[in-house]
């Protein structure tokens, strides 16, 4: 008997539209992997198994099936995106529990290419921070179940890393996909402001948040997108020559960047430099301002999504860093500092193509009970393991995470790419170009 788990969406699809699959034998196989594996790994708050299972029966019923592009294909939804008939509680114990009436564009857009909803993933509270743990749950690395997932898309990562699902839906505002993804071996790419619609929270984060997909491979990242965008990601047919820079440098100054991430970094150079691009050693002319003005935005869309919501149910660190955002709304809302910030980095993209920097400075924190710990705390390890992801959110150009290269400790490392506005088909060929030169394995070894 062929199992699905383990395999990747186009597989999947491929395999149900041509007959040779149903979607409830996939549905059914990645539920059964889910009631095995998540009370180690906590990457759902909710399981929807009876919904699934009847959702893949209707699914298997449409006249259309044999030209859907996801067809059958399991999917983890992020806990801040309404998915009918569920509530939505974004990690917090503050938000109802009521179900929402409708799905979010993004998940009816995926649901109406044939992807079933399995389950909400957890996050942290508010999806403010790099760790996902709360009162529903702590989402860990599935190739380190000691060390955090990452956050805030922790738990559709670990679902995804985990082999539960072989696709996921997240967002970023200030690294939320990048972040997870990296920690956990996954592609994702949070593409550049306007091709995918947000709708996430009041407002966005002020337009910094973006959905996107997770995936184990570019394939399934370029056709999750794809859907997302309601149009195909143009992929040239081959990469060209590309300028492209290399930059270890961290953008926040006194954040040292760990060796295996450094190392990551420099093999892609080397891949791509053996490729034929053009790879030069070159640092993004980053602001002194950057960690002040991505604190100032972080906290502001922390402020609004807080706003309508009781204090007193809300973790300590979420209503510091809401009091801490409400100082910076007035000058977030007019966005002189990202105009600047486009404006300063425009020219270093117009004479490279492609960044490549590492995704992360090193591997993420122990999985613990970090909303019960201080501000400050959080913050300190949040930025100090996460640096390179915030400037563009920023600047809402896009930016992907791949990976690349093991950790010592066995877990993944990875490197980002970033490009200009409108270059996420060429980030994604790019991205498939070190696939086929650096493979990378699908899920993890995860033991009985």
């Amino acid at each position: 008997m062929t199992s699905w788990v383990g395999r990747t969406a186009a597989e999947i699809a491929a395999a149900v539209r041509e007959k040779r699959a149903t979607p409830r034998e996939v549905v059914a196989e990645h539920l059964a992997r889910i009631e095995e594996l998540d009370g180690r790994i906590g990457a759902f708050r909710v399981v929807r198994k009876e919904a699934a299972l009847a959702e893949a029966h209707e699914l298997a019923a449409r006249g259309d099936l044999g030209e859907l592009p996801l067809a059958g294909v399991p999917l983890a939804v992020k806990d801040n995106l309404a998915v009918r008939g569920e509530s939505m509680r974004v990690g917090s114990a503050a938000t109802p529990d009521t179900p929402s009436a409708e799905d979010h564009v993004t998940v009816a857009r995926l649901r109406a290419a044939g992807a079933v909803v399995v389950g909400l993933t957890n996050v942290p509270e508010l999806c403010v921070f790099g760790t996902t743990e709360g009162v529903h749950g702590t989402s860990r690395n599935p190739w380190d179940p000691a060390r955090s997932a990452g956050g805030s898309s922790g738990g559709s990562a670990a679902a995804v890393a985990a082999g539960m699902v072989p696709i996921a839906l997240g967002n970023d505002g200030m690294g939320s996909l990048r972040i997870p993804a990296a920690n956990c071996g996954l592609v994702t790419i949070k593409p550049g402001h306007g091709l995918v619609p947000a709708g996430i929270g009041d407002g966005d984060w002020f337009g910094l948040s973006e959905n996107g997909p997770l995936a184990t491979t570019v394939g399934d990242a370029r056709l999750m997108l794809s859907v997302l965008a309601d149009a195909e990601v143009a992929r040239p047919e081959t990469p060209g020559f590309l300028r492209i820079a290399v930059s270890v440098r961290s953008p926040v100054a006194g954040t040292p960047v760990s060796e295996p991430y450094v190392v990551a970094a420099r093999e892609a150079a080397r891949a791509l430099s053996g490729a034929g691009h053009r790879v030069r050693r070159a640092d993004p002319p980053y602001p002194v301002s950057l960690a002040t003005t991505s604190l100032a935005y972080w906290t502001a869309g922390t402020a609004v999504d807080a706003q309508p919501l009781d204090p007193r149910l809300l973790a300590r660190r979420t209503r510091v860093h809401a009091a801490v955002g409400r100082r910076f709304l007035g000058g977030v809302r007019k966005g002189v500092a990202r105009e600047k910030l486009r404006g300063r980095f425009e020219p270093f993209f117009a004479e490279y193509d492609v960044l490549v920097t590492p995704a992360l400075a090193r591997r993420a924190p122990k999985a613990a009970a970090w909303h019960e710990r201080g501000w400050v705390r959080n913050l300190l390890v949040d930025s100090s393991y996460s640096p390179f992801t915030p400037a563009w959110n920023l600047t809402g150009w896009p930016a992907m995470a791949v990976p690349l290269g093991t950790h010592p400790s066995g877990v993944p490392t990875a490197i980002q790419l970033v490009g200009k506005p409108g270059s996420e088909g060429r980030l994604l060929r790019l991205a498939e170009q070190l696939e086929e030169l650096r493979p990378w394995p699908r899920t993890a070894p995860i033991g009985p």
